[in-house]
């Protein structure tokens, strides 16, 4: 490992092999060292969760040029743990980053997904963390285009840090070419319609979890949909403490 260079760790939820976690790491390579420790398949939607009940295995990969890629068994979560307490030598990233996630993670998705739970893992250890994704969900699509706005991001939170307890959310949208960047609000929507059920050949119901994402402010203009809809990046601070500090005052009366 050269110590020379910020020592950025990397994870998905698409899977060590994904065509986004490729393109990420090649944007980075030539001013970091990168780490890369990813689930050995799609995990899509584990937000923060861990692995409590099973084993987790891991195998060295080398489908990653100029980089240590290691695949895990578990969630992406596991894969930051297991990168930090087993694979880094006891140092320390600069920089964490999930990504780039092939498909939205804008709105309520922040709470569900794994790109998501990579980057607030992160902040949850201290470490400066941003999760990328694009709302491109062709898993072979090329965002080679992406890269200007991923470095100049990754070089300023290098060098300027995050403050405790906040990680980033950057949405592109599925676009070859970005009006900008728009730092705004998580936006406020719904999944509906979330539960298909089928009826098997041999009797029995079964069901499948689909859904369709609904905004329930569609005349907002300061929110990252407005962003993406409207051709620009959305960077949205995400932060770890969900405290309600206006409620904790408005409650202080239970306390009598």
């Amino acid at each position: 490992m050269n110590s020379n260079k910020p020592l950025i760790l990397i994870s998905n939820d698409d899977g060590y092999d994904a065509v986004g976690i490729k393109t990420l790491v090649s944007f980075l390579t030539d001013f970091a060292e990168v780490f890369v420790c990813a689930p050995d398949s799609a995990r899509s939607g584990f937000s923060c969760a861990f692995t409590a009940s099973n084993y987790l295995r891991l195998k060295q990969q080398n489908n990653i040029p100029n980089c240590t890629v290691w695949s895990c068994s578990g969630t992406p979560v596991d894969c930051v743990k297991i990168a930090m307490d087993q694979l880094l030598d006891g140092r320390r990233p600069d920089l964490i980053l999930g990504g780039i996630n092939h498909g939205d993670n804008s709105s309520v998705n922040n709470h569900y997904s794994g790109t998501m739970g990579i980057a607030k893992e992160g902040c949850l250890k201290y470490i400066p963390s941003i999760a990328f994704s694009s709302c491109d969900y062709n898993p072979n699509a090329n965002l080679d285009h992406l890269k200007s706005y991923v470095v100049k991001i990754v070089k300023r939170v290098l060098n300027e840090g995050l403050p405790k307890g906040i990680c980033l959310n950057v949405n592109f949208p599925a676009l070859q070419e970005f009006k900008g960047l728009k730092v705004c609000r998580m936006g406020c929507g719904s999944w509906i319609n979330e539960v298909l059920r089928c009826e098997h050949p041999r009797g029995f119901d079964y069901y499948w979890m689909l859904g369709e994402y609904r905004n329930d402010e569609p005349s907002a203009t300061d929110n990252d949909q407005w962003a993406l809809a409207n051709g620009y990046i959305s960077v949205t601070p995400t932060r770890i403490d969900v405290t309600d500090y206006e409620w904790v005052e408005k409650m202080k009366s239970w306390e009598a």
